[in-house]
């Protein structure tokens, strides 16, 4: 039996080859059903459930989704493994405009006539096939990851189920008065001609003006402009026959409904109430608007006076709101200047009276005027808006600086501005007037809001229960229409008389309208599309199969724990809570764990255009997915970003390769799996050691993961397995296991260490599932013959606590491992035997000094220990709980020349750290350089400090020793 373990055909590979065992054995899990919801579940355990955070139908695996798919699947197989019915149920997001798109550009590569030409029906034909050819490549990813996921149940946002699911919502949402059309200002696209969410918009600091502007004060009016200082005093009196404003977009100043100013700004009191002119467009047709008075204007800030252009600007919507500002529409769907409507003087005059009488037409009617003059109409935005300034310095109503030659020129700053683009255009946003379907989000909030502060959902962090809160307290109209074709077309018709009939199909709509009129009459069904966070908002109970009382929804809802990134907070997770507590009257889950973003390994943020992005797939080719996952989990520190580099994940290959060779260690040592070992009944010391260690270990990482500290588990593994298992456990019972013949000790430490390897494939299967996974087949043909896969293994729970065995061992531990430190410090060779002396040794450290004698002279390289009353002259010293453990170093070491060494090495420490200091201490430095750059000086400069303190220790040793 033994030589047949050592020479025979149980041995293991002498490498773990992750690139041809991962994909044999994701294919044996999912062939086996253990993947399927309750596959692992054991009688009277309660359900667990995930729903996962669906990928776009377009996407394809980035380290974020690695992370979030990594923690899910941790819990998943952990959950399956303690005998829960486990769901992880996955889908699909249809990602409206990522898809369409797509398609489009599809088309245009293959030379093929474009979506509007084409038509509806036949463009939704073609994203549906390109979504059956190609869409949604993430999944066979997330299998290379190692996901386990309930493939079978997979849903898709556009699916029939999903679909009924969509449907309803809307219409009980409308049929509530919870849903509703209006016109409101939203992001506009003008690429794809569609209203965007906050999220698809990237706000990017660019170069950009403000120009300055002179508004004349309307029939010639003047005031006295007075300005002064802290103290009150005048620093500037002039007569003023104008107001000025700044601005980044002078060709919004078409649609301007009024100039405000703060109510406390003295300078502008004469003159709030009155009208002035805009700048813009044919003298004899100028438009008047008035000066009002509102808290946004900033006294501070610029001229103090601010142009309110409601329909282009979301705080300018605001003011407009609050004070009856007309809000006229300049651009088109493609961003260029209206073109429609009646000519601009007959709307400039509309305009005037509006201005003069105060009284607001309907938003239908203010819509219809088209207040671009002529000569700009049609023109591209930023053409219309070279022309305008133009015209206006050309008539002489700028506001003018002077030059350096003291000659007048218009005031024009140079400056960083945000600007707003697509993420997927990449064209800049226009804020737009435009008629949209709304959801009454400030009522659907209320509960979930409830739902957080009364601790029915938790966030951890619990920090971002703040995020939540502004969020969700400040809350505007949701905006669920998109202006595209490929999404859940809306169940809406329009009639005569502007009315609409929100059905479940035409012909219960033409029902309703014939009833309305007492006759059929044409209808017209609404060609937008919702929002794809409005499918997405119903993904815990829609994929669950609401609206039907399926028994997968009454067993998984609710689910346990979403797993996410904070910047869809609000716009998946709170719409998630907001949905579920209106149709289910139950939230949706009881945790939502917010992990960190991954960055690069100097903590700047990944992004193709900086070149630093890391393919988590190129990861799993080089290292192993097994490497990846570990690193990703050892790295999930709460609330703290992960600065990812790949020596880290390749210093997890090798912590699997470590394990890889102890196995193979203690297979070459006979130990095999014996029927029924008790590892309660262990008689040798280390043995009770090890088993208590690993049952501390194995609590420690179940606690762990149910607290979502998944870098506490894998780090709790890690030095399990490397420090005390590989490098502890087996260095001490190698006496043992290589002594010659059979023994009690030798058999039952044999069987022991065979016995603790499977529960370290237990518990570190979840981070690490495929090199545990073959372990655990490979070791299963040594002894008896182990059935099932690993997958599906009970997860242990153990009562094992021998103290006294475990303070005995780690107490050998810390004395070998200080011994060994000192050896290292002082550099003394390895083949130099010491004499130790023990200093103020207790009876207890005397007894273990007695019975470990023979195993600190092997692993401490020491020719004799001996108990003393006195730390002898000329050594160094470590303490080890209570006792000082001396080292005679007269003979050893050149004392001097050693002093000598460690002082050049402190002084050579000292200089690069001071380079690091001097940096940091640089004012301009901190404030000018990159936030990763200063904290990579700062990583730097505590890591030659550390360094630093370590070589003085050894100095203080040496002095000490002299």
């Amino acid at each position: 039996m033994l030589s047949c373990l050592r020479y025979g055909s149980a041995m293991l590979e002498k490498t773990f080859d992750a690139a041809n065992v991962e994909p044999r054995l994701y294919e044996e899990w999912e062939k086996s059903g253990a993947f399927n919801a309750g596959a692992g579940k054991k009688d009277g355990q309660d359900s667990f459930c995930i729903v996962i955070p669906p990928p776009n139908v377009t996407g394809s695996l980035h380290m974020g989704h690695a992370l979030n798919n990594t923690l899910q699947d941790i819990m998943i197989r952990y959950h399956r493994m303690g005998g829960k019915d486990v769901l992880w149920q996955p889908g699909m997001d249809h990602a409206g405009i990522a898809t369409q798109m797509v398609v489009e550009r599809q088309l245009a590569a293959n030379g093929e006539p474009g979506r509007r030409d084409m038509g509806r029906e036949a463009f939704l034909e073609r994203v549906w096939k390109w979504k059956g050819e190609s869409g949604g490549t993430i999944f066979n990813q997330l299998r290379r990851l190692g996901a386990t996921a309930d493939w079978s149940r997979e849903r898709f946002t556009m699916d029939e189920g999903l679909s009924k699911a969509v449907q309803k919502v809307f219409i009980e949402l409308y049929n509530d008065g919870l849903i509703y059309r209006g016109k409101r200002l939203v992001n506009w696209d003008p690429k794809f001609e569609t209203a965007i969410s906050d999220l698809e918009v990237e706000n990017k600091e660019v170069d950009g003006h403000m120009w300055h502007f002179k508004y004349p004060l309307a029939g010639g009016e003047t005031y006295t402009y007075v300005e002064k200082d802290e103290d009150g005093n005048v620093v500037l009196e002039e007569e003023r026959d104008y107001i000025s404003i700044a601005t980044t977009r002078p060709e919004t100043m078409l649609g301007d409904g009024a100039v405000a100013v703060h109510p406390s700004d003295e300078r502008y009191a004469p003159i709030v109430g009155k009208l002035c002119e805009i700048p813009v467009g044919p003298k004899e047709h100028r438009r008047l608007i008035p000066i009002i008075t509102d808290e946004y204007p900033d006294p501070d800030f610029g001229s103090g006076a601010v142009k309110i252009t409601g329909a282009h600007d979301f705080n300018d919507y605001g003011v407009a709101r609050r004070c009856d500002i007309p809000c006229y529409r300049l651009m088109d769907t493609k961003a260029a200047m209206r073109a429609d409507g009646a000519p601009y003087a007959e709307c400039a005059e509309l305009a005037v009276e509006i201005a003069k009488t105060g009284n607001l037409p309907s938003e239908t009617e203010v819509d219809a005027i088209n207040l671009v003059p002529d000569e700009y109409r049609g023109l591209n935005r930023f053409e219309a808006r070279k022309q305008i300034v133009a015209a206006i310095n050309g008539e002489g109503l700028c506001v003018f600086a002077k030059d350096d030659e003291g000659n007048d020129i218009p005031f024009v700053e140079n400056k960083k501005v945000m600007q707003p683009f697509g993420d997927r255009s990449g064209v800049v946003i226009e804020p737009m007037l435009t008629d949209q379907w709304f959801a009454d989000a400030k009522t659907l909030a209320k509960p979930a809001i409830a739902s957080v502060k009364e601790g029915r959902t938790n966030f951890v962090p619990k920090n971002w229960e703040k995020t939540y809160f502004e969020w969700m307290e400040n809350i505007e109209p949701w905006c669920i229409s998109r202006q595209l074709w490929w999404g859940h077309q809306i169940p809406a018709w329009y009639g005569p008389e502007e009315s609409v009939f929100v059905a479940h199909d035409e012909t219960e709509a033409m029902a309703m309208a014939k009833e309305k009129f007492g006759k059929e009459v044409e209808l017209v069904r609404d060609e937008d599309v919702l929002d794809t966070w409005f499918s997405s908002a119903l993904w815990p109970f829609s994929t669950l199969g609401w609206p039907d009382k399926t028994p997968q929804l009454e067993r998984y809802y609710q689910t346990d724990v979403l797993v996410t990134g904070f910047d869809i907070i609000f716009f998946w997770v709170a719409r998630m809570m907001m949905m579920s507590l209106h149709f289910m009257k139950e939230e949706p889950f009881h945790t939502v764990y917010v992990h960190a973003l991954v960055r690069d390994e100097k903590g700047a943020k990944m992004s193709k255009s900086k070149g630093n992005v890391i393919d988590p797939l190129d990861l799993v080719d080089e290292y192993g997915a097994d490497a990846v996952r570990f690193t990703l989990a050892a790295m999930a520190a709460q609330g703290r970003d992960i600065k990812l580099a790949t020596s880290r994940v390749a210093g997890y290959r090798n912590f699997g390769t470590k394990l890889w060779n102890a196995t193979r260690f203690t297979q070459m040592n006979g130990c095999a799996r014996i029927e029924d070992f008790d590892p309660n009944g262990v008689k040798e010391i280390v043995n009770r050691w090890i088993v208590t260690e690993l049952a501390k270990t194995a609590k420690e990482v179940s606690e762990a993961i149910e607290t979502y500290r998944f870098n506490d588990a894998a780090n709790g593994l890690y030095r399990f397995v490397w420090n005390l298992y590989c490098d502890w456990y087996i260095e001490l019972t190698k006496p043992i296991l290589q002594a010659e013949g059979e023994s009690g000790a030798k058999t039952e430490t044999q069987a022991c260490v065979a016995w603790v390897l499977d529960q370290i494939c237990v518990l570190l299967h979840p981070f690490m599932p495929f090199i545990t996974e073959e372990l655990w087949a490979e070791t299963g043909k040594n002894g008896p013959v182990r059935e099932g896969l690993l997958i599906l293994e009970k997860w242990p729970s153990y009562s094992i606590e021998d103290t006294g065995a475990a303070d005995d061992i780690n107490w050998l531990v810390d004395i070998i491992t200080a011994i060994r430190s000192v050896r290292s410090e002082m550099n003394i060779t390895p083949s130099t035997q010491l004499k130790l002396e023990i200093v103020g040794a207790s009876d207890q450290t005397k007894a273990r000094l007695k019975a470990q004698d023979a195993v600190i002279k092997r692993l401490a390289r020491a020719e004799e220990i001996k108990v003393s009353a006195d730390v002898p002259q000329g050594s160094a010293q470590v303490v080890v709980g209570e006792a000082t453990i001396a080292l005679p170093l007269a003979g050893v070491i050149d004392l001097d020349a050693e002093k000598v060494r460690l002082e050049k090495e402190i002084d050579k420490i000292s200089k690069v750290a001071a380079k690091f200091s001097g940096k940091l201490n640089n004012e301009r430095f901190v404030a000018n350089a990159p936030a990763e750059i200063v904290e990579e000086q700062k990583s730097k400069l505590a890591e030659q400090e550390a360094l630093k303190a370590k070589v003085q220790e050894a100095l203080n040793r040496i002095m000490a020793a002299l």
